[in-house]
């Protein structure tokens, strides 16, 4: 008996999936770029339903992004078990648009998938998508993309390969380039394996936009020659515009107790055929099956990825609970609920505390929205086409550099806000802010000066709608009924494919709480709750 899975497994933005198993227990991390803390790692004990159980990356040794430019920051990490130990490997991109990348490898170690993981051991800084690859005969090699900043030459490389000192991580011995990839190009992402005397190498190609796609090759020594795979791909949506999940690509295997074969990866889900994607890159699953020819083909006999999929044989285990779409966060902890994450920094205390105002979340109003250092936002991912976020704020500003509110947003060149200010002639009022995607980076004010007069003192409810491409800001005194602002804003900028320089754009969309004080005198502003629901 098997369950079936829906597509994406992971949904918003939850792109590059690296999967391992460890007996019956499954787990996926996917890339951050610039919130932190870092890489996500979700559990499993059945394909179908995941729960968030790390972020792994959580100290100023093992990341800082300060200054780290929009979708820098933490690209495709790679996790592994070996030997009763997880390694992670990762990137911190600390530049990424013009000739040249800078793109620093490291592998971090832990006993638990949820403990202090140790101080990273750097690698190398010669290309991204980095992996780690345990042989059967123990030792390791790292795998990664070459970036090639000559321009008579491809960009993408090919694909590297070192081996690593055992215990020490240290690399050791020649550099290898075992792969150039197919006539698709851009051959990156690179996972190995090894069965039946082959050793296959998994990569992504086609650039991670609509004509991405994960290819596979073999060989018999592990440094190559590799033969292409007969289709030279194993799952894409370059063909196929009507797929609901495209951008198929970025992927990574993994093998289930019976010997069933699933394959992880990243896609999307545009507003309209092959347009913006709010949600980001996601994460999918699909079912793949060894041919007698000892090469892996796709369970549905197609090369677009499937949107429902079939599940593996039943077990006798805790089925893992489906993931929640309706909920309402209260700040009581000392710990920031796990949805939430911020932007950039090791040092979240100098954004916002938990404990100076028992009950309610306190943001620091620190730099813009458009700041790469100190950015006192703290948000949720979008994980639905539809759905209704609102929150309360008790913010009390003297001036109009200090503001604080609910905040839709993709980067710092592209969100809507909706504030809370101050108005020298009609004193506290409430403001919309918004940032289109364009080159300029200026913030456009759609309520074109007709700012909004609020109650001189006490909390404001302000609610985001977001229906597909459109959004609706509302605001309610305590007690009153919510008036929606006369704005129906469009919502598709906060998505990769959105603006100048599209094609650099990684992420996906938030939504969340934010507060500035662009006077630096850092004014707080409380919070006493956030709802998100999704609706259908």
């Amino acid at each position: 008996m098997s369950a079936t899975i829906n597509n994406p497994i992971l949904p918003g933005f939850n792109p590059d999936p690296s999967i391992c198993r460890v007996g019956d227990d499954y787990y996926i991390a996917t890339s951050t770029f610039e919130w932190y803390p870092g890489v996500q790692i979700h559990h499993s004990t059945d394909l179908v339903h995941w729960q968030l159980v790390s972020r792994p990356l959580n100290r100023p040794d093992l990341l800082d992004m300060r200054g780290n430019p929009d979708s820098c920051g933490v690209w495709a990490p790679c996790l592994t078990h070996s030997e009763g130990v997880f390694y992670l490997v990762y990137t911190d991109v600390k530049r990424h648009s013009g000739d040249a990348k800078d793109a620093h490898n490291y592998i971090t170690r832990c006993a638990t998938i949820d403990g202090d993981w140790q101080a990273p051991v750097y690698i190398n800084s010669s290309g991204f998508d980095p992996s780690l690859f345990h042989d059967d005969d123990g030792r390791r090699w790292f795998l990664n993309m070459l970036w090639d900043y000559r321009p008579d030459k491809p960009s993408f490389g090919g694909i590297v390969l070192q081996e690593l000192d055992r215990d020490n991580l240290s690399p050791i011995g020649p550099v290898h380039n075992i792969f150039a990839g197919s006539d698709l190009g851009m051959v990156e992402g690179p996972h190995l394996y090894k069965r039946n005397g082959y050793y296959y190498l998994l990569t992504a190609e086609g650039g991670t936009e609509y004509d991405h796609a994960c290819t596979l090759a073999r060989s018999r020594q592990l440094t190559g020659p590799y033969e292409l795979h007969p289709k030279h791909h194993l799952i894409t949506a370059r063909f196929d515009p009507q797929c609901p999940l495209q951008r198929a690509g970025h992927g990574d295997l993994v093998e289930t107790p019976e010997g069933e074969t699933y394959l992880v990866h990243l896609c999307s889900r545009p507003l309209a055929n092959r347009g913006r994607s709010p949600l980001g890159r996601e994460t999918a699953i699909q079912k793949l099956v060894w041919g007698d020819d000892e090469w892996l083909w796709p369970k549905a006999d197609s090369l677009s990825p499937q949107v429902q999929v079939l599940g593996p044989e039943t077990r006798n285990h805790t089925p893992t609970p489906a993931r929640e779409t309706d909920i309402d966060y209260r700040f009581t902890s000392r710990q920031l609920p796990g949805d939430f994450q911020w932007l950039r920094t090791p040092y979240p205390d100098t954004l916002f505390s938990l404990s100076e105002r028992p009950g309610y979340l306190r943001l620091y109003g620190r730099e813009s929205l458009g700041s790469l250092f100190n950015s006192a936002l703290v948000a949720r991912r979008q994980q639905s086409h539809r759905f209704t976020a609102s929150t309360t704020v008790d913010v009390q500003p003297r001036h109009f550099q200090q503001m604080a509110g609910l905040v839709c947003y993709y980067n710092s060149r592209k969100y809507h806000y909706v504030f809370i200010s101050h108005d020298e002639t009609i004193g506290r009022c409430l403001d919309v802010m918004s940032c289109l995607a364009d080159a300029s980076g200026h913030g456009h004010y759609p309520l074109k000066g007709q700012r909004i007069p609020l109650p001189a003192e006490g909390p404001v409810r302000l609610r985001a709608e977001v229906d597909f491409e459109n959004l609706y800001f509302s605001w309610a005194s305590q007690g009153e009924n919510w008036q929606r602002l006369p704005l129906k804003l469009d919502y598709s900028v906060l998505s990769d494919e959105a603006g100048t320089g599209a094609g650099n754009n990684f992420t996906g969309a938030f939504v969340g709480m934010a507060a500035q004080d662009l006077s630096g005198t850092g004014m707080p502003a409380d919070f006493s709750g956030f709802e998100y629901r999704e609706t259908t």
